[in-house]
């Protein structure tokens, strides 16, 4: 998708494809050649700085800012190839979008400005005050229904227009920098509540921030754009472990990497032996998997390190070398999780899938190395 402003954008786009010069022609292009897909009950992320063109891809999306070229494809339907008409109706009922601004009716209470999107779409009163209700208290707004927008928080107010935006059932949520011009505690609480709610609604979402923290909390995938196009696409843990390039790279210094990196790419593999094996058994294992450290896996799973294992004495048996707690993660946990596990328990931590399959573990030097910041060089290596 491209967005070209100025009056000679058709020859501006046939130059670029050409491979011509572009300085002569006065136009500026906010949205070069973008593509991407979003999944359902997927929060696609686009951060980017002031200027990167962020908020321009997102209005292109549902033609609040008509694209210069490209295709606009949500559920199968070409968006530029609706009628104006269609397009209106499929705003009023399949998508629905949050702004930095709130927008609320500054003469309807709470319930009735939630209600909105559902009175416009010919919805009965009791059946969209119901509704409103509902999803009032899904945003953690019960109590103030009959309050007027003046009477609420900054933070308030913007639950206010997710209850709104939510009470539709959208099939596409579009959010833009919606908590910026928010206080830092509020922000992170509002992004919690959007989190928890991505879980309980499983709602499709593409989200517009500046801010790499709140991409890397809210996104399943993130995009980082710059001057109209985008530099990388990935998950949280691509941005911060793998960044493309110098660019990424300088945001990913500054990511808080405790909260982003997983229990399961931070741990080393283990050895995993039943409660009854012998302490040879175990250690001739240990040593034919190259491992580090040894599971002993049961209803009460332990870890023996493997410097341990090679000096004890072989007539113990296993369980005489359980010493104290062992905490049991899944691998999906942050090392923010993990980290405060470890300072619980004074030990290593085992990551185990659903499946109950040992993943391995997790001990100070696996975390020392998942905190680690890559250089240019060990990316591109």
């Amino acid at each position: 998708m491209w967005k070209v402003y100025g009056s000679q954008a058709s020859r501006y786009l046939e130059a670029v494809r050409a491979g011509e010069d572009t300085d002569r022609l006065e136009c500026t292009s906010a949205v070069q050649g973008v593509s991407f897909d979003v999944e359902p009950g997927e929060t696609f992320v686009v951060m980017g700085l002031s200027g990167s063109g962020k908020s321009t891809l997102v209005r292109c999306l549902t033609r609040l800012v008509e694209p210069t070229d490209g295709v606009v494809d949500i559920d199968g339907v070409d968006v530029r190839a609706m009628t104006r008409r269609q397009l209106s109706d499929t705003r009023r009922k399949d998508w629905a979008m949050v702004f930095q601004h709130f927008g609320l009716l500054p003469h309807r209470r709470v319930l009735q400005n939630v209600a909105y999107g559902l009175e416009v779409g010919g919805v009965g009163r009791r059946e969209r005050e119901s509704k409103a209700r509902e999803v009032i208290e899904l945003v953690g707004l019960r109590g103030v229904e009959n309050k007027y927008p003046h009477e609420l928080s900054g933070g308030m107010k913007q639950r206010v227009g997710l209850a709104r935006a939510l009470a539709v059932d959208p099939r596409l949520l579009l959010l833009d920098e919606p908590f910026s011009a928010l206080d830092p505690l509020i922000r992170t609480d509002l992004q919690d509540q959007l989190l928890r709610l991505a879980k309980i609604v499983k709602q499709t979402s593409v989200f517009i921030t500046h801010d790499l923290a709140e991409a890397l909390k809210v996104g399943d995938r993130i995009a980082i754009m710059r001057d109209g196009q985008f530099v990388q696409v990935g998950t949280p843990e691509d941005i911060v472990l793998r960044p493309k390039d110098d660019y990424v790279r300088r945001f990913a210094l500054d990511a808080p990497r405790a909260k982003v990196v997983t229990a399961r790419t931070a741990a080393t593999r283990a050895t995993v032996v039943g409660a009854t094996e012998t302490i040879d058994e175990a250690r001739a294992q240990l040593v034919a998997e190259g491992s580090t450290s040894v599971v002993v896996h049961g209803s009460t799973p332990f870890v023996i390190s493997g410097e341990r294992l090679r000096h004890v004495d072989t007539g113990r048996s296993l369980q005489d070398l359980r010493d104290g707690q062992f905490a049991v993660v899944s691998p999906d946990a942050k090392l923010w999780d993990v980290m405060s596990q470890m300072t619980s328990t004074g030990n290593a931590v085992i990551v185990r899938d659903d499946d109950g399959v040992i993943v391995g573990t997790v001990d100070a030097t696996a975390v020392v190395m998942g905190l680690g910041v890559p250089t240019a060089d060990e990316n591109a290596a």
